[in-house]
């Protein structure tokens, strides 16, 4: 389903993903958004343009259209092509990832002083109800009268839809837009195009202009480019917008990466048309020039080698006789590189923590004294006649979780925050089965066998620290920055109470610890508040050490474990991993670390 509605106050880059890792259904990366732009909105009929990729889902069935937004009543709706649609194959496993390129034309006028302002939205069914997937990027901007009224807009299902098999199956689809009450929007219609993104390349471009015509009477320009292909029917495609940059002829853009497919289908002699234009607030920006190229001219960019490009506005060209040009444009890098997926990392050959020699998943347990007394019935360590408590609930659903993606399932298992025998000094990081030489844990059933035997032996005490435990895993991932391809990723799986006394060092060891490769994941267990630990996922704001230093990356997740007591395994399963395929490919990009059996570029 896909709405459109008012654009924001000026273009904004455009990049977005929807990917879900093949190997399990739960392992669902972010879903970003890829913005679906509107092309030269004052005219009459305007077209709009846009793509955004998405995987394909065998059972998945979507719906589009368009509106206004503030403006409900006009919501308008593709209708599908009802029994010839096919019926939903099987689960939803993904396939391919593809791109769905979008081109609305004839849309509904629904503003009083100019043209309407078109965005759109995707949609998905899921167990009958429609899911947002994807928003375009009016989303990200200031405009929170418009963000409110998106939020409120109804949700009108259409009587008819479409599958994104059909989509790809025939390349393209085109359908008449509807409004909501049923009836026709106008001449409205929508095309979708799909294409499978088989080639996971990227492009990084550097860009910047000089001399530019001045366009604004009490200023210069605003600039900003747009970069389009060639679809097979010979029309243009927006495929990425730049910033604008205001006031200024010889602007500087942000760099920006692009799948290469996406630029240029992923032949580097297709050609590729750039347009300048000057931003202007009513919608009526002014061309100033345009050039084509192709990636192999763009890809002479490198090491210091600039590559330049006539701007020409061809009527200008026509008219004078002295006419050179509108500009220069300066590529002034262009880099060509693979974007590696978390599906490529594990495939080729790492486990899902990512560690190539023998496993070390960690698990650290909470044995403080906020636990309660464990031979007390109150204690989330109390071990009821059923022969279970908080703890061991937590170890076996998560456990069984994470020891699917061990190579060899060997997992050193430690506790922190008890006194142990025989000084019964407080220890915060020592090995539940009491060799240190060796805490390693047979599976599972090792790290439960091992706690069991170990609750009578020590003494809950505390204060409750963190901070040892997070940097005794961070000794061994520190030893792995050599590595010269993802050859290894480790974890720290802590379950806990979720009171913690030592928050100003445990903030620092994990700044510390995001430069590693590794992650964290705190079970919180019992009903305490967890509000520190919900601070440490650091997913509402940066995290920050007592020194200011801000974390480079997020890699910590946390699951109240309360919440996922009587769910299904792959709804625990779904939130423990939610962000870790994500960490996991950040860091290696950061490194620029390559899957193991793929020779670096």
């Amino acid at each position: 389903m896909v709405h459109t509605a008012r654009e924001p106050a000026q273009p904004q880059p455009q990049r977005g993903l929807l990917e879900r890792g093949r190997l399990t259904d739960w392992l669902t990366e972010e879903v970003q958004e890829k913005s679906l732009q509107s092309n030269r909105r004052r005219k009459t009929g305007a077209l709009f343009r846009g793509a955004f990729e998405s995987d394909v889902l065998l059972s998945s069935s979507v719906s589009a259209g368009c509106g206004r937004g503030g403006t409900p009543a006009c919501m308008a709706y593709t209708l599908g092509s009802g029994p010839n649609a096919g019926p939903a194959i099987g689960p939803q496993h993904c396939v391919t990832k593809v791109e769905l390129s979008v081109c609305c034309s004839s849309l509904l006028d629904r503003d009083v002083a100019s043209k309407s302002d078109p965005f759109c939205v995707l949609f998905q069914e899921v167990d009958g109800n429609w899911v947002e997937l994807i928003f375009n990027f009016l989303l990200k901007q200031e405009d929170t009268t418009l963000q409110s009224s998106h939020s409120s807009l109804p949700v009108c299902l259409p009587s008819d839809l479409f599958f994104t098999t059909q989509i790809v199956s025939n390349k393209k689809l085109h359908r008449p837009l509807i409004l909501a009450n049923g009836k026709p929007a106008g001449k409205g219609a929508i095309t979708i195009t799909a294409q499978e993104l088989s080639d996971n390349r990227i492009i990084t471009l550097s860009m910047c202009g000089r001399k530019l015509d001045k366009k604004d009477f009490f200023g210069k320009s605003d600039p900003y480019l747009e970069f389009h292909k060639q679809g097979e029917d010979g029309k243009w495609m927006l495929v990425h917008r730049t910033e604008v940059i205001k006031n200024t002829l010889d602007p500087v853009w942000k760099p920006f990466t692009v799948p290469l497919i996406s630029l240029c289908n992923g032949d580097v002699d297709r050609n590729i048309k750039v347009l300048c234009y000057d931003y202007d607030n009513d919608g009526g920006h002014d061309f100033i020039g345009e050039f084509q190229t192709t990636v192999t001219k763009m890809s002479e960019a490198q090491n210091s080698v600039e590559v330049e490009f006539e701007c020409i506005n061809p009527k200008k060209q026509k008219k004078k006789k002295n006419y050179k040009n509108s500009g220069i444009i300066i590529l002034k890098s262009c880099k060509i590189t693979r974007d590696y997926s978390f599906l490529d990392y594990i495939l080729g050959g790492c486990q899902l923590m990512f560690t190539g020699c023998p496993s070390m998943d960690n698990v650290g347990i909470d044995f403080t004294a906020s636990n309660g007394n464990p031979r007390e019935p109150s204690s989330l360590h109390y071990i009821n006649p059923l022969g279970s408590n908080e703890y061991l609930s937590a170890i076996w659903a998560v456990g069984q979780i994470i020891q699917d993606y061990d190579s060899d399932k060997m997992f050193p298992a430690l506790g922190f925050g008890a006194q142990l025998p025989p000084d019964w000094k407080v220890s915060h990081e020592f090995a539940i089965n009491f060799d240190p030489t060796n805490p390693f844990c047979a599976g599972v059933e090792g790290i439960v066998q091992a706690y069991s035997t170990c609750l009578p032996h020590i003494r809950f005490y505390g204060p409750t620290n963190f901070a040892p435990i997070i940097n005794h895993v961070a000794r061994f991932a520190s030893q792995a920055l050599q590595q010269d391809t993802a050859a290894q990723y480790f974890t720290l799986l802590i379950i806990t109470d979720g009171v913690i006394s030592d928050m100003d060092e445990t903030r620092h060891a994990i700044v510390q610890a995001a430069k590693l490769p590794m992650s964290i994941i705190i079970i919180g267990v019992g009903n305490a508040d967890f509000a520190a630990m919900e601070f440490l996922d650091g997913d509402s704001s940066v995290l920050r050490s007592y020194t200011g230093e801000e974390a480079v990356r997020d890699i910590v997740q946390f699951v109240p474990f309360r919440d996922f007591r009587n769910a299904p395994k792959e709804t625990l399963a779904k939130s423990v991993l939610a962000e870790l395929p994500q960490q996991v490919t950040q860091y290696f990009k950061q490194r620029n670390l390559s899957p193991r059996n793929t020779v670096p570029e």
